[in-house]
């Protein structure tokens, strides 16, 4: 307990909630929410339950006088109702924002990946980052829809002769993040002892936040986290936009963090069978484990391609960073091909232009992208590839690989065209990983998700589900069952299947939003298009700026942009409102019933 290793060894964990001493009080009645106990049962070490009295941990909340800082940043009325403004403040830099007459600062930077959140988008008392669509609450600086994992840092704001005034910590200007309160586990458990209060299959972005989410919550029992790699929660989409990263510079949480708040990763762990009667989940290496609540977030595995010489050497399904760094390393200088245009696909064969010898994609459509961005802007991305000199085989697909000495050499296509390869990355699709799951009594689909409900609940008490794997209702398509394999929707899965472990019965209303990165130029996707028969254009798309509009019937049902921030996620905060947007509001060119007064 308390680790984060493959092979469980027995370890004695002390545990508190994390809070100043004059905080404690108020914070033993905050662990759970009834205040009193967790609602979950705890894990039984040795066929008995122990609890350890707290003791307080300090922890710097930005409250050591000679940390703080205080300075006058504008008048009072500088700013309007709705505006904000970053602005210095000794070492560093807040974002002031002013809202229904009131001042408030948080930190300025979005914890994600760094977007300027001035330049993102203020409504009803929160910012939505420009870039990736995470939003936080201005008042609290608490993130409440993702990506990302971590909130930011709020400063306190008050008038004096009619200035307004900011006291920040350095520490937290420095930083620019923050991580919520966590408790910790309060209950005495042997790691090898195979019972758990709450088991997640799975270590992508929906079970780490499930997990983050339940401590966060003030739960104090024992929480396991198992998953098939060997490594520690990292950030996926960085593998196929930055071929050449190391697993330290993409891991989410390290270590320490996750044995400072007692959540267990157990990895190399393959689960091979659940048995929802007696709540147990059996694993590949012979262990078994007891859970009270189950999270399955396995994700999604890539489909095989199903030709002769896949097997060859040299031949990828882009997977973990290792398959990242071995294509990297052995398409410099050489011959790459591409099998699949997929967005994977695509993003790899963006960052090998510069370092391989060729680069060949080979895609079944006619055009990148038709189906999720139209056809016009996936021409006008096509274009930007056959720029930078890769070459589209398209209306085709593999046939056969050859090799030389067990390492492919060449890749036929059923046209009969003979491609030279050195390395050969395949991303044709992905399958949700529940084969697991067949036997279980837990309803899947013919496609093999497994249909949740919107508490992320599935059929079976007490197991929950979600990631890739699930098809749930998405609120602003009047709950059509949907799967989106986001990695923003993820995250919030997440937190809305530990909310609702803890009987909470909050329910999932959020705006997928998901993001491509190629050639240093970014696309932003909100919505969910799927059925789209229009497209409204506004821009230039050889000038690779631009705002697409996918329209069903008389309704825009989603968006997407080049180089127009921030009206992706300007569209995202007006679709999570709720309000419709009509194909006429965005015929006209006219985009200012959008904005509001604006930075």
């Amino acid at each position: 307990m308390g680790g984060c290793f493959s092979k469980p060894k027995p370890v004695e964990v002390k545990v508190e909630v994390m809070g100043p001493d004059k905080e404690k009080e108020r914070e033993k009645e905050s662990l759970s929410p009834n205040g009193k106990v967790s609602p979950v049962p705890p894990c039984k070490a040795n066929g008995s339950t122990k609890h350890i009295e707290e003791r307080p941990v300090t922890i710097d909340l930005y409250q050591n006088p000679k940390d703080m800082v205080e300075v006058a940043v504008c008048h009072v009325n500088e700013l309007q109702d709705g505006q904000m403004r970053e602005v210095d403040v000794a070492c560093g830099k807040a974002l002031l924002i002013k809202e229904r007459g009131e001042y408030c600062a948080i930190g300025h930077k979005c914890p994600h990946y760094g977007a300027p959140l001035v330049k993102g988008v203020l409504t009803n008392g929160r910012v939505r980052c420009p870039w990736h669509g995470a939003c936080f609450n201005v008042a609290t600086g608490d993130i409440e829809d993702f990506p990302g994992l971590d909130s930011l840092p709020k400063f306190q704001v008050r008038i004096e002769k009619e200035k307004v005034m900011l006291r920040a910590s350095k520490q937290a200007l420095q930083s620019q993040k923050r991580v919520k309160r966590m408790a910790r586990c309060t209950t005495l458990c042997d790691n090898s002892f195979s019972s758990t209060s709450v088991l997640i299959i799975g270590s992508g972005p929906a079970g780490l936040v499930c997990a983050e989410t339940l401590r966060q919550e003030g739960f104090t029992e024992r929480i396991v986290m198992c998953t098939m790699e060997l490594h520690l929660p990292y950030d996926r989409p960085k593998l196929s936009k930055s071929l050449e990263c190391q697993i330290e510079q993409i891991t989410l949480r390290s270590k320490e963090f996750l044995s400072q708040y007692d959540i267990e990763v157990q990895t190399e762990r393959e689960v091979l069978s659940v048995d929802v009667k007696s709540k147990v989940v059996h694993f590949k290496d012979g262990f078994k484990m007891e859970y009270n609540k189950l999270l399955i977030a396995t994700g999604s595995r890539p489909k095989p391609l199903q030709c002769q010489g896949a097997d060859l050497e040299n031949v990828y399904q882009l997977r973990t960073p290792e398959d990242a760094n071995c294509i990297a390393k052995l398409a410099n200088d050489r011959n790459a091909v591409i099998v699949g245009a997929s967005f994977i696909g695509m993003e790899v064969a963006a960052y090998l232009t510069d370092k391989a010898h060729s680069v060949s994609v080979i895609g079944i459509e006619n055009i990148p992208f038709r189906k999720v961005l139209g056809e016009k802007v996936g021409r006008s991305i096509m274009k930007m590839f056959e720029t930078n000199r890769v070459k589209f085989y398209l209306q085709n697909e593999v046939s056969e690989l050859r090799g030389q000495d067990g390492k492919v050499k060449e890749v036929v296509l059923k046209s009969g065209k003979i491609l030279r390869a050195d390395v050969c990355v395949v991303g044709i699709g992905v399958v949700p990983a529940t084969s697991f799951l067949k036997q279980s009594g837990i309803n899947m689909d013919s496609k093999g998700f497994l249909p949740v409900n919107k508490l992320m609940q599935t059929n079976v008490p007490g197991v929950f589900a979600a990631g890739d794997v699930v098809t749930f209702p998405l609120a602003f398509r009047n709950n059509k069952k949907v799967n989106v394999g986001h990695w923003q929707m993820a995250h919030m899965h997440g937190r809305i299947a530990a909310l609702n472990i803890l009987g909470k019965g909050i329910e999932i209303n959020t705006v997928p939003y998901f993001w491509t990165a190629m050639f240093g130029k970014s696309i932003r996707y909100a919505g969910h298009g799927e059925g789209f028969d229009d497209v409204i254009i506004q821009g230039d798309l050889d000038e690779r700026k631009f705002v697409a509009f996918y329209t069903k019937s008389d309704e825009v049902i989603a968006v997407s942009s080049m180089n127009y921030d921030p009206i992706v996620s300007k569209v995202a905060e007006v679709m999570a409102s709720g309000r419709t947007i009509k194909k006429r509001d965005v015929e006209t060119g006219d985009m200012s019933w959008l904005f509001g007064k604006g930075t």
